[in-house]
């Protein structure tokens, strides 16, 4: 059976793609952009969700970079923040769902 953790870090990588193929579909470099942005958490969306342990990792590690960008956008574009603040909340509901059944592990309740 699937953690509930593991479903909500499908759901986040695959709201966090969207996300970015809306961000930067006008953009005049936006197939570089989408390969960098929408494919790493449109790849990792289904191994994460059928609960990979590799795939939360690397979703983990990767949420680090899609929290700068978008503390590094919102801080220098602030009237056009939206997407930037949409990508940081993303960025840390993926961090918390892929650590939280090692969390749970460590911290959890012991019977």
């Amino acid at each position: 059976m699937r953690a509930p953790s593991h479903r909500v870090l499908g759901i986040a990588l695959l709201a966090l793609a969207g996300l970015y193929l809306a961000w930067f579909h006008d953009d005049r470099h936006a197939a570089a952009a989408l390969l960098v942005f929408a494919l790493p958490p449109l790849l990792l969306a289904g191994p994460a969700w059928r609960g990979g342990r590799k795939a939360a990792f690397w979703s983990g590690v990767l949420a680090l970079f899609w929290f700068s960008h978008g503390v590094m956008h919102a801080w220098a574009h602030p009237e056009a923040g939206l997407l930037a603040w949409a990508a940081i909340a993303l960025s840390l509901v993926v961090v918390m769902a892929s650590s939280w059944p090692g969390l749970k592990a460590r911290f959890g309740r012991r019977g």
